[in-house]
């Protein structure tokens, strides 16, 4: 079954311009066009279309939605990805939501708003302690000049790409194969690669991520449920633990 772009424009809430567009650069291809000229659109380009209007949420430009396209080619994975991001957003936005309905009840009602009520979900610099604490104040305060310089479509694009990583990291795990076999110690791999990137990341003489930092992440995956219930809980925070610590062992 086929639908025409006219019922997709409608469905969707776009327009057939729109769809036209992303023909013409190569985001979504219609499944077959008809003798009339028509492009007609199968389930396969539903699910594709489904994930660039997610990403066009998220504040991607075209570029940037082409590449993350090209490097995820299994779209149950990526939609799990976009599903993690929105649950995270949406749980954001909730805590926001109250937060602001709170600061109009208490000014309606005659009250001084609380300061330390005011500003749940807005906070970007919430692991600052915690942060100072473990790799220096130096580490926090470059990262978070990194941070606050990126626009919102460069923080949503880096968020997207960490869901990524976590997603990847839960299908490895899923598969069955053991922390130090090639599949996993590749993800291991991607990951050193990615926080190696991140400025204000504790660094080894080379210039890469430190050895100490790597490790202890990976132990902090598995002690702080904070982070393990991002990979399904203990059992897959441990997979990561044990497979970051193995590639650690043999590599840095």
């Amino acid at each position: 079954m086929d639908w025409s772009i006219q019922d997709i424009a409608r469905l969707a809430g776009t327009t057939s311009r729109t769809l036209r567009h992303y023909d013409d650069v190569g985001l979504v291809k219609p499944s077959r066009i008809g003798d009339n000229g028509y492009r007609y659109y199968d389930a396969d380009a539903l699910v594709k279309l489904q994930r660039v209007l997610l990403l066009r949420e998220l504040g991607l430009g075209i570029p940037a939605i082409g590449e993350v396209l090209a490097g995820q080619r299994d779209d149950t994975v990526a939609l799990r990805t976009h599903l993690e991001w929105l649950s995270s957003e949406q749980q954001r936005l909730a805590r926001q939501f109250a937060s602001v309905e709170r600061t109009i009840t208490e000014l309606e009602g005659g009250k001084k708003p609380m300061a330390d009520k005011m500003f749940d979900g807005f906070d970007h610099t919430q692991y600052k302690d915690e942060v100072e604490q473990r790799w220096g104040k130096e580490s926090y305060a470059t990262s978070d000049a990194w941070w606050s310089s990126k626009s919102q479509s460069q923080k949503d694009e880096f968020m997207l790409e960490a869901a990524e990583r976590i997603e990847e990291w839960k299908a490895v795990a899923a598969s069955g194969v053991p922390a130090d076999s090639d599949e996993a110690q590749a993800a291991a791999k991607r990951q050193y690669d990615w926080l190696s990137s991140i400025p204000g990341t504790p660094r080894s003489p080379e210039g890469r991520a430190s050895r100490d930092y790597y490790t202890g992440l990976a132990e902090m995956y598995v002690a702080d449920e904070r982070f393990a219930k991002n990979y399904g809980g203990a059992e897959g925070a441990t997979f990561v633990r044990d497979a970051m610590l193995a590639f650690a062992q043999r590599n840095l």
